[in-house]
């Protein structure tokens, strides 16, 4: 009975464990302007990114709790110089609004970035666009 309590606190410490270290994983970034991620569009506020799987990502909206998944298409390796901060990179175009009377910026999510670790491309832009890139907000100490 001493044993199976040991193991079950164990257990639990494991567990206990394993979601610090999701929460660290994770990063929060204000993006300034609405953009596309994957197939949803999304407004301008405080986003966290993690990894929810072998083929997805999560965005989470910070100001309503609301859960993105976006897939990515593959794992890219890390830069030299290597990463030293999270970042998240958007392809810049511009496209005609809906009415076709206005010129607008489509902001598209295209990689996310962690350091120490590959990054993730999302989408990749064909042609002539440009790249934003905004970092992680600094941890409150």
């Amino acid at each position: 009975m001493k044993r199976l309590a040991i193991w079950a606190v164990a257990g639990m410490a494991l567990v206990l464990v394993a979601g610090a270290a999701q929460a660290f994983a994770q990063s929060t970034f204000t993006v300034p302007f609405p953009f596309k991620a994957g197939a949803t569009s999304l407004p301008k506020g405080d986003y966290s990114v993690f990894q929810k799987d072998d083929s997805n990502l999560t965005l989470r909206q910070e100001s309503t709790g609301k859960e993105f998944e976006v897939p990515f298409t593959k794992r890219l390796a890390q830069p030299n110089p290597p990463v030293t901060d999270p970042q998240i990179v958007f392809d810049v175009v511009g496209d005609f609004a809906p009415s076709y009377t206005e010129y607008i910026t489509v902001y598209i999510l295209a990689e996310v970035w962690k350091p120490g670790a590959d990054g993730f491309l999302i989408h990749a832009m064909k042609g002539a666009h440009q790249t934003q890139t905004i970092k992680a907000n600094k941890a409150k100490q």
